[in-house]
């Protein structure tokens, strides 16, 4: 019963959210390189930050560290969602959740100093590509329904590492915000306040799992993401772009703005692959070099060849001579 009144409190908070947002004028507004034509509401993925707040509330106070750490990066990604703030702002709420989340694991006491420093790299750089993957109608949702789904099957059937409902209230928080979202044209956008802060959740739940198990295999959980988002990163670079201003050549955009498939089928094959990744990870016991190999090679062999002949030509334009007035966001690897 405890989950129906969750869900119908996520859905209470998302429709007092929706109508505080036409009143105030949330909207993310089209630019040339966005993956839509109208406003639409953005923030709506504060209902993953509400998930993870209830499931404190209610239930579970003693997970209070990281819960403190999905607030303040929750909280500073709506501002940032909604007003200019400072880059070194950002950095330093960032810094400061991952470190709860460290110490709550805890890192600090259990890697050398070189391994914290390599975690942190890794973890900032998964929490952003995450946030620079969300671009097109349901594919946040999805995926992180794929993975919260994947580890909660560990969780359950295999290694108990956390309580089941820090789980199970973001999986319902997805399927609520998915019904928003996974539409032909979506009610609300999940803005910075929810890729970011369901990529911090997500991070938190994988490091805790592979801490507790020693098996790094468990990181293959974002491969999707991950083989998308360095490839694109090294492309950028090979191209002399400034990876840190907004683009479109993200493997997903060129298939949903360049060859027109529906943003939906598009989101949907991302988290299938990653579902069978998942099957894989969960099925084999191989070390985690040879399952990356696996995982991962095809990802990247389909990605460099197929890329350059899906890209049109007017894209090809575009991202060596960009346009000077374009209106560009300040996220876009």
């Amino acid at each position: 019963m405890i989950y129906l009144y969750v869900t119908l409190l996520l859905i209470g908070g998302m429709l007092i959210y929706t109508r505080l947002a036409n009143k105030y004028l949330i909207f993310d507004k089209p630019n040339e390189r966005s993956s839509h034509t109208k406003p639409t509401i953005r923030g709506g993925g504060v209902v993953f930050l509400l998930s993870i707040i209830f499931t404190g509330v209610l239930y579970h106070p003693d997970y209070w560290i990281p819960i403190v750490g999905a607030c303040a990066i929750g909280i500073v990604s709506f501002l940032d969602d909604n007003m200019d703030l400072s880059q070194r702002l950002r950095l330093l709420v960032h810094f400061f959740s991952i470190s709860l989340i460290f110490y709550y694991l805890p890192v600090f006491t259990s890697l050398p100093v070189w391994q914290i420093v390599a975690l942190y790299i890794l973890v900032i750089g998964i929490i952003n590509a995450y946030n620079f993957m969300d671009g097109i109608n349901g594919i946040t949702g999805l995926y992180s329904l794929v993975v919260l789904g994947g580890l909660q099957y560990v969780n359950v059937y295999e290694f108990k590492f956390v309580e089941y409902d820090l789980i199970r209230f973001p999986l319902i928080a997805c399927v609520v915000f998915l019904f928003y979202n996974f539409r032909k044209k979506a009610k609300v956008f999940a803005g910075d306040v929810g890729s970011i802060t369901i990529a911090f959740w997500i991070v938190f739940l994988v490091f805790n799992l592979i801490l507790e198990t020693n098996n790094w295999n468990y990181l293959l959980f974002l491969t999707v993401y991950g083989v998308d988002s360095v490839l694109t990163i090294v492309h950028r670079i090979l191209l002399k772009q400034n990876i840190f201003e907004a683009h479109r050549l993200h493997f997903y955009q060129i298939l949903a703005n360049d060859q027109k498939i529906p943003h939906r089928i598009v989101s949907s094959i991302y988290a299938i692959i990653q579902f069978l990744i998942n099957l894989f990870v969960v099925s084999t016991d191989i070390n985690f070099f040879a399952s990356l190999l696996i995982s991962a090679l095809p990802l990247a062999v389909f990605y460099i060849v197929m890329k350059p002949r899906l890209m049109k030509a007017s894209t090809v334009i575009n991202i060596i001579v960009p346009t000077p007035k374009l209106e560009e966001s300040r996220t876009g690897i």
